[in-house]
């Protein structure tokens, strides 16, 4: 009896697989420097466009040769830069512990959660009359403005780091007889450190945010003072310059607190 050979339906195993070619990865350096060039090209159309009072790159980089040289802007930014860190650090250093009391012991949340919920609602640049009745005109009430903005935005983070630990972790840990102190150490922190630290970086940002409304308060040096006095006389170069100097002391911050968040947080997947 003739046998018949069928063809294999099946794909030989030894059949090469194709291999798709990497995408190469344009760096991120070069990515920031085309998005600069462009965005300082069409705020340079801008200006000759159409917008006739807007300043052009130029006009405002000789004002703030102007202001660097008579010591005028390095004043601003050390005063402004002052505020924002002792506010932003007092702020940050309050925030966490009372966002693990509040995502470890129930009792703590139930009696600290309504308060914070409440004060969010409420924006910092409301407390300016009562902090200034309170405690008058000095550099106290612009800190605690700006204290307030930086801890109402951290505490809420580290809580929701905190009740979000994967719970398996934690029975884990108890199960090979951890104790509370060392679960909370070496299980609760870390897995929450992700949330901590966007926390702080979102703190950051409104610390910066509430920078120009707190120093309406009688200030006499800082960037927002300079701007709005510039206001006064409409003095568009020099609010620019404010502005440009506020962006690039914030940027430097953020991406300072994000090479952070990457050395204690290695072990994250990151896309």
């Amino acid at each position: 009896m003739t046998t018949v050979a069928l063809p294999d339906d099946k794909p030989s195993s030894t059949a090469p697989v194709p291999v798709r070619p990497e995408r190469r990865k344009v760096p991120r350096a070069l990515l920031n420097l085309l998005s600069l060039a462009a965005g300082l090209g069409l705020w340079a159309l801008a200006s000759r466009a159409g917008f006739e009072d807007l300043p052009g790159p130029m006009a405002v980089a000789r004002r703030a040769a102007a202001l660097m040289a008579d010591g005028t802007l390095a004043g601003d930014i050390l005063a402004s830069l002052r505020r924002v860190f002792t506010g932003f650090a007092l702020g940050t250093l309050l925030a966490i512990p009372i966002g693990f009391l509040m995502g470890w012991y129930g009792v703590a949340r139930g009696l600290i959660e309504p308060y914070i919920q409440f004060f969010r609602t409420v924006p910092p640049l409301a407390v300016i009359p009562l902090a200034v009745v309170t405690m008058g005109i000095g550099e106290t009430p612009k800190i605690f403005v700006i204290f307030l903005a930086s801890f109402l935005s951290s505490v809420v983070a580290t809580y929701q780091g905190v009740i979000d630990v994967d719970k398996t972790l934690i029975n884990a840990a108890r199960v090979l007889g951890a104790s509370d102190l060392t679960v909370f150490a070496r299980v609760v922190i870390p897995a929450s450190a992700p949330f901590i630290l966007v926390g702080m970086r979102i703190g950051l940002g409104s610390a910066w945010g509430t920078l120009v409304a707190a120093e309406l308060i009688a200030a006499q040096q800082g960037l927002g003072f300079r701007m709005q006095q510039a206001q006064l006389y409409y003095d568009l170069p020099t609010i620019f310059v404010g502005l440009i100097a506020i962006g690039l002391l914030g940027l430097v911050m953020d991406r300072l607190l994000l090479l952070a968040e990457r050395r204690l947080t290695g072990w994250q997947e990151r896309r």
